[in-house]
């Protein structure tokens, strides 16, 4: 009986066109304006936000519910080569100055380049703020958050992102 009751509910049906609006403006569209590589990955529910500041390279596989906001002003995301981004990864470039009043979402917003290098692999959840530089063949752990560099060949973990170890990469042609 709920069943019948809900198929003939306009609300079921208001609500099933807000999420195809949310779908539209937060993933279809975006994918349009981005700079994007060839041989992506990109799962259907990847949220970018002002996507004409986005590149992404060749090869990327974004997973499932990643989040990729590039500033609402100029802050401008760039991600290399060969780069896997496990599930929930979340980047931005802007962020609150919250010390510069009440309430925080009257503050400005500071805004920062985010580069990611080549053949890096963003862990489950992983974080990575305004201003992260992360070099070619880095690991950023699960749940890390980056705020900085990251040098080439690093493995981070922790909140905030600290080497803890060191990648190296076996070189099959020799």
């Amino acid at each position: 009986m709920r069943l019948l009751a809900s198929t003939f509910d306009p609300r079921a049906w208001a609500h099933l066109f807000k999420l195809v609006n949310y779908y539209n403006y937060s993933h279809v569209t975006p994918l349009r304006q981005i700079s994007l590589g060839v041989s992506p990955s990109i799962s259907p529910d990847v949220v970018f936000s002002n996507p004409d500041r986005i590149t992404i390279g060749n090869r990327v596989r974004l997973g499932s519910r990643c989040h990729i906001w590039a500033g609402p002003r100029d802050g401008r995301i760039r991600i290399g080569d060969d780069v896997l981004f496990g599930p929930e990864v979340m980047l931005t470039a802007a962020t609150y100055a919250y010390n510069e009043g009440s309430p925080v979402t009257d503050q400005a917003m500071r805004e920062a380049d985010i580069e990611i290098g080549n053949d890096v692999w963003l862990a489950t959840r992983a974080v990575i703020l305004p201003g992260a530089r992360i070099g070619d063949g880095a690991i950023v752990a699960a749940g890390a958050v980056v705020k900085g560099d990251v040098p080439p060949f690093a493995i981070v973990a922790g909140s905030p992102a600290r080497i803890v170890g060191q990648r190296t990469v076996r070189d099959d042609a020799g």
